[in-house]
């Protein structure tokens, strides 16, 4: 079977672009399911970093079809800026990339609604969302009546459409919001024209690739613990991260994945509000921050950061069905004194290694930590399993214990050089 795909285990921001970047020369097609442009993925290849948001990250592998598909949502101006910026680095786009005519559009009144609630919401702590106009853009895909596919800006009526929505929205947003179905129309018109090239139905191009035998490289964005269903509810994204999510939104069944790889840093970060049991709002933190250069890819915002909570890994590992795990971002934790793996909770008095499903209940945990000796080694220049420091082993071997799946694959900073595929 040819499905393999790369989930992130934590709260997104595991590296997740780098693995597959790296992994896609194996592949014929790689396919981005979910999420939209509240996705930062960096990969660095020799001098250039190149930061992808809506564009798989496949794309900087000649030969391999690119695919973003239904579960997707697509804002035209961030992805279009996206492509013109792969040209001038010398990326072949055009040919390489597909649109799904079924992708949802995110348009102006989106990220107007994104604002009043954010406004709206005041004092109370942020769900974490980037303002984009992603949450927004997803609940009228579910709503239905105000919601508008890619393949929709080439019909007879899409000015009609956009006329209609933008009455609903200024009766419901108020007459600040300033939407003139004019000059959208205008602007998503032009969008339409730079992008019809790429748009397809790609879902029967999945189809017909499973069923001819091809290798398809399933990318992830977001984390599993931001889930709809399965994560931290209500300080998730807008769609499902986890591994349950590939299938609905790629449209390819779930027998025609045969491997699923967990991808999670060595350690825990967090952006936006909601719990976080293993944080380090102190030096220490801060350390992990700067070590990991920890700043949004899409917002800049610095991400929370703390040790690696493996009650939480062990549940979205289950969740997302892994096969194996990803280690990122070793390098971080060489420069630490000591470090410590949340083993397991105690709540209301009692230890348990279940994932709460109420957030409530998991702001209330207090994590149980082992400690483990710091190895003060650099490794980014190890390039073998085999070479890291006895104590770095070691943490990969607990950690692989407490999660029960393989850690398979290390890095050691964001390089494609510095990537070991190799079991422990």
């Amino acid at each position: 079977m040819p499905g393999t795909c790369v989930i992130g285990l934590q709260w997104g921001d595991e590296a997740k672009g780098k693995l597959v970047d790296l992994l896609t020369s194996q592949f014929e097609i790689v396919v981005r399911y979910q999420g939209g442009a509240n996705a930062g993925h960096t990969v660095v290849v020799g001098d250039k970093t190149y930061k992808l948001h809506h564009v798989p990250s496949g794309i900087l592998t000649p030969g391999v079809m690119n695919v973003v598909t239904p579960g997707v949502v697509i804002n035209p101006p961030t992805i279009l800026k996206e492509i013109d910026t792969l040209l001038t680095q010398g990326v072949n786009v055009q040919g390489n990339m597909m649109l799904s005519d079924r992708a949802h559009v995110v348009f102006p009144w989106h990220i107007a609604e994104d604002r009043v609630i954010n406004e709206v919401s005041g004092d109370r702590e942020s769900i974490g969302t980037t303002l984009r106009g992603i949450g927004p853009c997803y609940r009228d895909k579910v709503g239905r009546s105000l919601a508008i596919r890619l393949g929709d800006m080439f019909r007879p009526d899409f000015e009609k459409r956009v006329e209609q929505i933008v009455e609903a929205k200024n009766r419901l947003l108020g007459p600040t919001a300033g939407l003139n179905a004019a000059e959208i129309f205008a602007e998503y018109s032009k969008y339409g024209e730079r992008l019809k090239p790429y748009v397809c139905d790609t879902t029967a191009y999945l189809l017909d690739a499973v069923e001819a035998g091809k290798k398809l490289l399933f990318e992830g964005a977001q984390g599993s613990l931001l889930d709809i269903d399965h994560g931290t509810f209500p300080y998730v994204t807008s769609s499902n991260s986890s591994g349950v999510g590939i299938s609905a939104g790629s449209g390819v069944p779930g027998r025609w994945i045969n491997k699923v790889i967990g991808v999670a840093k060595a350690y825990s970060t967090r952006v936006g509000g909601g719990p976080f049991p293993t944080e380090q709002d102190n030096p220490v933190g801060q350390r992990i921050r700067e070590l990991g250069r920890e700043y949004g890819t899409t917002t800049g915002r610095p991400r929370r950061c703390g040790w690696f909570d493996a009650v939480a890994v062990r549940y979205t590992s289950r969740l997302s069905g892994i096969d194996s795990i990803a280690m990122m971002m070793m390098d971080v934790l060489s420069q630490l004194d000591e470090i410590k793996i949340c083993v397991a909770y105690e709540l209301n008095g009692q230890r348990t290694t279940t994932f709460p499903s109420h957030s409530d209940d998991l702001r209330q945990v207090v994590p149980v930590y082992e400690t483990i000796p710091g190895w003060n080694t650099d490794v980014t220049a190890v390039r073998k399993v085999s070479d890291l420091p006895a104590g770095a082993r070691r943490y990969l071997d607990r950690v692989a214990e407490l999660i029960g799946k393989p850690v398979e694959i290390v890095s050691v900073g964001p390089d494609r050089a510095q990537t070991m595929f190799a079991p422990i």
